[in-house]
């Protein structure tokens, strides 16, 4: 009989040790097929078959009919849904004795030996979906931290807003600071904030206002889009997610991350469009991408400058 298959756990930053896993013998658990809304739809030669998902209600992240983004590797070629949110890795074969587990930059490989069976290795990224899930969401969250210290909160300051960059202005209650001479007003983030504000202060309020710029963005970008695409929007509401770009449910609520509003305006249509799209196929089915495709034939390359941005959201 085969010996049981070990698990190596490697995690690309270095801070966990390698820890073996329970046997693979535990029974596999299908999947759900389904790319995010930073990758395309799946390759046809890919080993995960499609598999349109069931509902599009908004729900806790432990449940798969949230249409959140997930996890995606930029070569993924499988497809597995993990303590609720959907990870797409790269399957490589290797010589290596057992099944292993690399979170990095990129996001997941998964690389297993030759003997294994495809039926196996779905069978363990099951079984060990919440640290890889765990492991993916600390190396995000590590991200995001980085571009958020990279924003030094303070007058002068410069942050990132529609693709480009503006001048954060802080003004004192009752003392006031005088704007750059140089600056036309739409190239000034103003703030008030009380006399000796900390920087946290200053940060909370530099957020409010770009929160204050982006739902009225988002909703004219709904508006535009809907009609496109037949299909009607109720409700919009912005997110502070670390993990997702967007989500949208059966009834019409749509929710967009107001960090959105630190990209180009083309990557914000992408993803309106894209939860607008959901509105029609509640799945990431060949159709999905039809209709995404209908109003936005170039929707590949603006997923592609998303999957690049500083804040890689895949962030909540």
């Amino acid at each position: 009989m085969r010996a049981p298959l070990q698990f190596v756990l490697d995690f690309f930053t270095g801070g966990d040790p390698v820890q073996p896993a329970p046997s693979a013998s535990v029974a596999p658990t299908a999947d759900a097929r389904v790319p995010d809304v930073s990758s395309g739809p799946a390759s046809p030669s890919s080993p995960s078959a499609s598999v349109p998902s069931t509902g599009d209600q908004e729900t806790p992240l432990a449940q798969p009919e949230d249409r959140c983004l997930g996890f995606t590797h930029p070569a993924a070629n499988r497809h597995a849904q993990l303590q609720g949110v959907t990870v797409s890795y790269r399957f490589e074969r290797s010589r290596r004795k057992s099944i292993g587990f690399l979170v990095g930059a990129d996001g997941l490989v998964v690389r297993a030996p030759n003997w294994v069976t495809l039926r196996e290795v779905d069978a363990a990224v099951q079984e060990k979906g919440a640290w890889i899930v765990a492991k993916l969401q600390q190396f995000k969250e590590r991200q995001t931290e980085q571009f958020q210290k990279a924003i030094e909160w303070q007058h002068g300051a410069e942050v990132p807003f529609l693709g480009r960059t503006v001048q954060l202005c802080v003004l004192e209650r009752g003392v006031g600071r005088v704007r750059g001479q140089d600056l036309a007003p739409e190239q000034v983030l103003p703030v008030t904030v009380p006399p000796g504000a900390s920087v946290t202060q200053v940060r909370d309020a530099a957020q409010a206002w770009l929160k204050k710029q982006a739902k009225p963005l988002f909703e004219e970008r709904l508006h535009h889009f809907a009609p496109l695409l037949g299909v009607r929007w109720q409700k919009l509401s912005l997110s502070s997610a670390s993990t997702r770009w967007g989500s949208a449910r059966v009834d019409g609520h749509i929710r967009l991350n107001w960090r959105l509003i630190h990209l180009p305006i083309s990557q914000i249509d992408y993803v309106v469009v894209h939860e607008l799209a959901h509105l029609r196929e509640m799945n990431h089915s060949p159709r999905f991408w039809e209709t995404v495709g209908e109003v936005m034939p170039d929707y590949a390359e603006r997923r592609k400058a998303l999957r690049q941005a500083p804040l890689d959201l895949k962030e909540d």
